[in-house]
């Protein structure tokens, strides 16, 4: 007999939307090189940049728009920018944290798992020597779902000319984009397919050349099918939101009522990813149960979860590593139900039995 599966974990990745699968199977079929001279190259480029065009105009985007691998890929090309110092939110994803150099300074976390915009302002005014500093902070935590204050680190930043970087990798296709001067997304997080995603640029100027393709700021042949597929997503409609807000609200009155804590509950929330801590049960053994159920969900984020190391996202809020390691994360997509959120909650129940 097969198990029923409840899939819970989309802020890790979304499975890919119907829409995206026929565009990309067509591409496939008729799949050139856009860069080469002859009819069916130039005829790859022409699909390549009129799924560019409906990109920017899903996103409401006026900027240029580079393709990359994916969201990594456009971090570490947006975290090169030519600035002389960076200041990285202490929440970030690990792609971003890894691009970090050891004088980087690091804008502190408040407890409700927003940016202390306070301290960001107050590091931005210390730097007085006149030089260009790039602020990297993300629209909606990967962890929390805590959607983060950007218009107002986008006001600190362009008050002393800085530069606001944004990894919208979760809020892109769900919320509107930040006023922000790069900023990167990755498709399989809105039903697009795996290995391709976006920097959002508003001067060209502030990167640096590295290679031959994308104006010559990325290397590596366009990949139009996937490109393509990516389009078709994000033009995709987002009605389901709307279920996700009421799913995310039932599971968050289910989990209070058995008494597990849900991580920045004061905070301004995406409806698509939530976390509980089940204080007394370690996340490893949550996860054990939720999978022998047939539901998938996670620890932290998907990067670190096979590990389950300390969560660097919570313990910057606060948390204390013992509570940050009873912390199970829930993310909801297009197909979420009720029956997967009660299924979840059923599982907890045992556990607190």
């Amino acid at each position: 007999m097969t198990q029923a599966r409840f899939y819970l974990d989309h802020a890790a990745t979304t499975p890919v939307l119907p829409c995206a699968v026929e565009a990309m199977a067509a591409e496939l079929a008729v799949w050139a090189n856009p860069s080469s001279p002859h009819a069916i190259g130039r005829a790859a480029r022409r699909r390549l940049e009129d799924a560019r065009a409906a990109i920017k105009a899903a996103l409401d985007w006026d900027g240029e728009v580079l393709f990359t691998s994916g969201a990594s890929e456009a971090i570490a090309i947006a975290m090169r920018a030519q600035v002389a110092h960076r200041l990285v939110g202490a929440m970030e994803h690990d792609a971003v944290l890894r691009c970090r150099g050891e004088g980087d300074a690091i804008i502190p976390a408040m407890a409700d798992g927003r940016v202390d915009v306070a301290a960001l302002e107050a590091m931005l005014a210390a730097i007085s020597d006149g030089t260009r500093a790039l602020v990297a902070v993300q629209q909606v935590n990967n962890e929390t779902g805590v959607i983060q204050p950007t218009a107002d680190i986008a006001a600190a930043a362009r008050a002393v000319g800085a530069v606001f970087f944004c990894d919208a990798a979760q809020g892109a296709g769900k919320l509107p984009l930040p006023n922000a001067d790069l900023i990167s997304l990755s498709a399989h997080k809105f039903g697009g397919p795996p290995g391709v995603g976006a920097l959002l640029v508003r001067n060209l100027g502030t990167l640096t050349p590295t290679g031959g393709q994308e104006q010559g700021y990325r290397g590596g042949t366009e990949n139009v099918p996937a490109v393509v597929a990516m389009a078709a997503a994000l033009s995709a409609p987002r009605e389901w939101l709307g279920t996700a807000k009421v799913l995310r609200a039932r599971l968050d009155e289910g989990a209070r009522a058995m008494g597990l804590e849900v991580t920045a509950d004061t905070a301004n929330r995406l409806p698509t990813i939530a976390s509980y801590r089940l204080p007394g049960v370690k996340a490893s053994s949550q996860l054990v149960r939720f999978d022998m159920a047939g539901i998938a969900v996670s620890a932290g984020s998907a990067c670190s979860s096979g590990t389950l190391k300390t969560s660097h996202v919570l313990t910057a809020m606060g948390m204390d590593s013992e509570a940050a390691g009873e912390v199970v994360r829930v993310s909801f997509g297009p197909y979420t139900d009720a029956a997967a959120v009660d299924a979840a909650l059923t599982v907890w129940k045992a556990m607190r039995a």
